[in-house]
């Protein structure tokens, strides 16, 4: 396959923050206009439930990350962007690799071993409060990422060992039942594999240090000024080494800028100029950001559109690919052969679009389903061709093209919208095919 494919997601258990932006949401995004590449991102519900149990926090994550992604450049035109649990066939096939994956393998996950740790060191149970969750995460991630074959995985350094496990994984059934599985690699950016929080630690929701990536500038100025620093005065020279407030400045300036704030500290710069210097860097890439980033905030139904549209796309990899897997394990109809059985695919019938003129001398198109039912209704237009051009638009970019024709077509209902991304997803998803 001359295509690479790259795959990434982020947990929907909290507000999405700088270190989240410039560890997965940035360069994954940079990825996903690179030539020759296919990209996934995806929303990691199923395992923010194993650190969640809020689920109005968990609902308000998926909303704040996907407007996240698509504020900050995610073209969902060119990418599969779905939500996990939109895709049934990825906790199948979860289920698959823990029937492969042996247990003394999990037992070494860095997550897992980290829980047992504090339970013996507090003198209890070695699995007191570990659920089951947590010991295969491992497992539905290598899911998430065998289901699509990816070739490379952004990750921060802390992840390569679930990319490892996910490789094992592959093996461990490629030997059993033949050769399905891509092994994938890690891609670690090494300058901002891991972004430092307030108080140095790495910046994460476990710790509550995070700066939010759409704050405000006077959250964010206040933000900033919380980052621990040492007690050299102005004038003292600092060290850059260990010093949060550099580290995040280098992740978002140039080369060049990096080495001017380098030999600022060496000057003795005082830490609030220091400060101020790290706010207008952050603000100078995240302001043009924010406009985007509140209006999919304030019309959640954009980005519901987005996501449908997204698992079908991802659903029409998946399907046919589990049941290629489904007949490798042997789970066959039983009055099929023994050989693996070819899945087939289904046709299913189209909706269409139907142009037409009105007595008001205007143009007007409508969407009908196979039974001539009515799915979506345009308003006028002045001619054939500006009417035809927006057919044109929908039958190519599929329900992305909804939020960009929105003045030019009748309100939908929550009902009849999903009705038609799902119809404008097929249509666009068979122009595709040769």
């Amino acid at each position: 396959m001359s295509t690479v494919r790259f795959l990434t997601g982020i947990t929907t258990s909290g507000t999405p923050h700088l270190g989240n932006y410039v560890g997965s949401i940035r360069p994954s995004v940079r990825a996903s206009k690179t030539q020759g590449v296919e990209s996934f991102y995806f929303l990691a519900d199923y395992h923010a439930l194993i650190k969640v149990d809020e689920p109005a926090r968990i609902q308000r994550s998926t909303l704040e990350i996907a407007a996240s992604w698509l504020a900050a450049g995610l073209d969902p035109a060119h990418v599969t962007f779905y939500r996990q649990s939109d895709v049934p066939e990825i906790p199948e096939l979860t289920w698959f690799l823990t029937c492969v994956t042996g247990k003394g393998v999990l037992n070494r996950a860095h997550a897992y071993k980290a829980s047992v740790d504090k339970n013996t060191a507090a003198g209890v149970d070695p699995d007191a409060d570990v659920t089951a969750g947590l010991f295969m995460y491992p497992v539905l991630m290598g899911a998430d990422i065998l289901m699509f074959n990816a070739h490379k995985v952004p990750v921060g350094r802390d992840q390569i060992q679930h990319i490892e496990m996910a490789r094992d994984m592959a093996a461990s059934f490629n030997h059993r039942y033949g050769e399905h599985f891509v092994p994938p690699q890690a891609e670690i950016e090494e300058s901002v594999a891991t972004l430092p929080g307030l108080d140095g630690r790495k910046m994460s929701k476990s710790y509550d240090n995070t700066i939010p990536l759409f704050s405000s500038r006077e959250q964010l100025k206040k933000l900033i000024a919380s980052i621990k620093t040492d007690s050299r005065a102005p004038g003292d020279p600092k060290d850059t080494e260990g010093s949060a407030l550099f580290q995040i400045y280098q992740a978002f300036a140039s080369e060049a800028e990096t080495a001017t704030l380098r030999q600022a500290y060496a000057d003795g710069i005082a830490w609030g100029d220091a400060k101020a210097l790290l706010l207008d860097r952050i603000d100078q890439e995240i302001a043009p950001m924010r406009a985007a980033y509140e209006d999919y905030m304030a019309h959640p139904e954009k980005v519901e559109a987005l996501l449908l549209a997204g698992a079908q796309k991802a659903r029409a990899i998946a399907t046919p690919f589990m049941g290629r897997l489904r007949a490798a394990v042997g789970l066959r109809k039983l009055n099929t052969g023994t050989e693996t059985q070819v899945v087939k695919t289904v046709k299913v019938a189209l909706a269409s679009f139907k142009q037409y003129r009105e007595k008001d001398g205007q143009f007007y198109f409508k969407l009908v389903d196979s039974t001539g039912a009515l799915l979506l209704q345009s308003k006028g237009f002045e001619s054939p061709k500006v009417a035809g051009q927006a057919i044109g638009q929908m039958q190519r970019d599929g329900a992305t093209a909804l939020t960009a024709l929105q003045a030019q077509l009748e309100p939908l209902s929550t009902t009849a919208h999903t009705a038609v991304v799902q119809a404008l997803t097929a249509l666009a998803l068979a122009a595709e095919k040769p």
